[in-house]
This record gives C-alpha cells, sequence and structure tokens, in this order.
C-alpha cells in the first residue's frame, strides 16, 4: 500500500527551524498565497545508520520542471498524475549511487545536514523563490494549531524522502512513484535547485509494482552459507529486546569540570543477566563508547564517560543505546531546562 495523499506543496518559504531532538526533522515555513504549511524533513534516521544519504543538483533539469511550474499553489495531489511524481530508482532524475552521507548536527560552520538545507532555503526566501515540497500531506487540522510556527489551521508535508525499498516496518508506505524530495526553483536566474533524501536502511533495487526490496537470490553456496549464518545471528539478537534495558538518569553537569565525571545510569529491568558486551552510547553528535561488562537482572549500573567517546551537553541533547548488532534499544532525550548542577537528570 502506497502512501496515502501522496503530492507536492508548492510555496513561498517564509521562515525556517533546524531540526533537533530525538527525531530531528528541519522545518520549513511556506506560504501559498491563502494560508500557511511546514515541511517537516527527515534530517537524522531512528535506524542505525543514523545518518541520511543525500544528493543535491544546484542546476537541476528534467522534464517534469514544465508541468510543475503549471501548478496551483498550495497542495497538489499526484495520485493520479504520475508524470509529475518523483521515482528515484526508475524517473532518471540523478546518479543514487553518488549519494552521500551527512550527518545532521557537527560542531563548526557550515558542515552538517541542517545547515546545507538551510543555505538552500534561505536564498529562496531572499530571491523571492518557490519550494516544492514532495511527500505525504497531513492536515488541515481545524481545530489545532501547527506545533512548530504556530500558525493555524495546522497543515503540512512530511515524508520528504524516499519512499520505496523500505524496512518492514514502514514496507506499507513502499510505492513506485511516491518519492520526496525538495525542488527550489531561484528566479533571479530561473534555476533549480533539487535535494534528494534516502535512509541507509532502505535498497535501490526495488519491485516496478509494490516498491519493495527485490529479494537477491545468492549465486554462489558461499553466498547462501553467509546468508543463513546472519540469519542465525539475527535470530539469537531476539532473544534482548529494545526497552530491556533503559537509560534512567544521567549526570550531565557534574558540580567540578574535571573530566570523567559526567555519568550515565542504565537498568535492567528483565529477570535475566544482560551482556553488553560491545554495546554503543550515542551522543547527539554522533560520538560513541562501548561498553562491557553485564548487567545482573532487576540491576543498574553506572557508565562513566571519560570524554573522549560520548559527551553530555548542557544546552540539550539525546543518549541513545545501540546493541552490538547496531539496533536501537533505549534512546532519550533533554533540554537545557532539565539540567541541574551536581544532579541527575531522571527519564
Amino acid at each position: 500500500m502506497s502512501l496515502e495523499s501522496y503530492g507536492v506543496l508548492k510555496g513561498r518559504p517564509k521562515d525556517w527551524r533546524y531540526g533537533t531532538g530525538r527525531s530531528p526533522h528541519f522545518q520549513i515555513l511556506v506560504h501559498d498565497g491563502q494560508m500557511e504549511h511546514r515541511i517537516a524533513v527527515n534530517v537524522r534516521s531512528k535506524v542505525p545508520p543514523s545518518e541520511l544519504l543525500y544528493y543535491v543538483d544546484e542546476n537541476f533539469d528534467h522534464p517534469i520542471l514544465s508541468g510543475l511550474k503549471d501548478l496551483d499553489t498550495g497542495f497538489n495531489s499526484l495520485e493520479n498524475k504520475r508524470e509529475l511524481s518523483l521515482d528515484y530508482v526508475r524517473g532518471e532524475l540523478f546518479d543514487f549511487s553518488a549519494m552521500e552521507t551527512l550527518n545532521h548536527n557537527i560542531p563548526g560552520p557550515d558542515n552538517d545536514l541542517n545547515e546545507k538545507i538551510r543555505d538552500y532555503i534561505k536564498e529562496a526566501i531572499s530571491t523571492k523563490g518557490t519550494v516544492y515540497a514532495f511527500g505525504k500531506r497531513w492536515g488541515p487540522e481545524t481545530f489545532l494549531q501547527d506545533s512548530c510556527f504556530g500558525f493555524r489551521p495546522g497543515s503540512g508535508i512530511h515524508d520528504i524522502h524516499m519512499n520505496q525499498g523500505s524496512l518492514k516496518k514502514w514496507k506499507d508506505d513502499d510505492a513506485p512513484c511516491h518519492d520526496g524530495g525538495l525542488l527550489i526553483h531561484l528566479p533571479e536566474n530561473d534555476r533549480w535547485v533539487a535535494l534528494f533524501l534516502a535512509f541507509q536502511s532502505q535498497c535501490f533495487e526495488t519491485d516496478e509494482i509494490t516498491g519493495h526490496c527485490r529479494e537477491k537470490k545468492p549465486d554462489t553456496e558461499s553466498e547462501s552459507a553467509t546468508k543463513n549464518i546472519s540469519e542465525s545471528i539475527e535470530s539469537c539478537q531476539c532473544v534482548v529486546s529494545a526497552g530491556t534495558v533503559r537509560v534512567i538518569a544521567a549526570l550531565v553537569d557534574p558540580a567540578s569540570d574535571e573530566p570523567g565525571l559526567e555519568m550515565i545510569t542504565l537498568f535492567n529491568a528483565s529477570p535475566d543477566d544482560v551482556n553488553i558486551n560491545d554495546w554503543t552510547i550515542v551522543d547527539a553528535n554522533n560520538r560513541r563508547s562501548v561498553l562491557k561488562g553485564t548487567i545482573k537482572a532487576y540491576s543498574g549500573v553506572k557508565v562513566h564517560l571519560s570524554g573522549k567517546g560520548a559527551q553530555l551537553y548542557k544546552n540539550g541533547g539525546s543518549i541513545s543505546l545501540f546493541d552490538e548488532m547496531g539496533v536501537m534499544m533505549y534512546e532519550v532525550d533533554y533540554s537545557k531546562d532539565d539540567v541541574r548542577t551536581g544532579w541527575m537528570v531522571l527519564f
């Protein structure tokens, strides 16, 4: 089953916000001449690896453009307009093998995905450009104001990324000609900028009807054996499910500036001991600390951070816990207001 309410939102950008928190989305405020809308663009994946794949064409040219110019402003359904829809695999939009990964939050100026999107939106605002956002519509929500920009009624579009070849959890959203993306028309020199996004967990060999990943048949006995080993490993990991071990507290701002005093408390809520060898703690900037040892049943452990790996941030951040296979087991976030010098933040 494909995305419901698939289409393109056409409007003038007015404002923006960086993507932050547990599920960061870069937010864009647009106006269609009658009402406002919000575009929510994923800048981080919930599934590891968390960095998104992206491709930017700053001089985009494609037959789709002439049809887009003729669309009315506001949301336009594309359910019966395949000629205007995006398809990363079949649409000859770009060379998807040229996509690169990029973190959404890297210390320093002009070097992460948030800032890359920001630069194009700022240029569109200053030149009175037009944004075309492809994805899934929500709203109008008559009695609700927008959670980010505060306008009413709430309305917008999300899933601004590839929508085929997805993992099982999102498989129902797979379909050809239903991919998301951002196209920006800059009128000063009649130039188009295109931004395409995908998750590293998605595949680019998809079925022409369903949009699901094509199953690759092993070419050799060696490949078949490797697949069997992989399946055996995966089945063994089901013993420890997500949420078994939880992050329950963190000392974000110790009373002393001495390194190594930042601390995270993990708790095993299950009746069995849990081996956490090679598990990792990941912070909001994707810095990692590797764990060792075992957490006894119904018990907790304190993890002291050396400062060389994962770090805690006084202005707010997130703490993610992954098992040795890279599966997220638990995640929490905290704001600047939660942090108190010398006190633990409780989750």
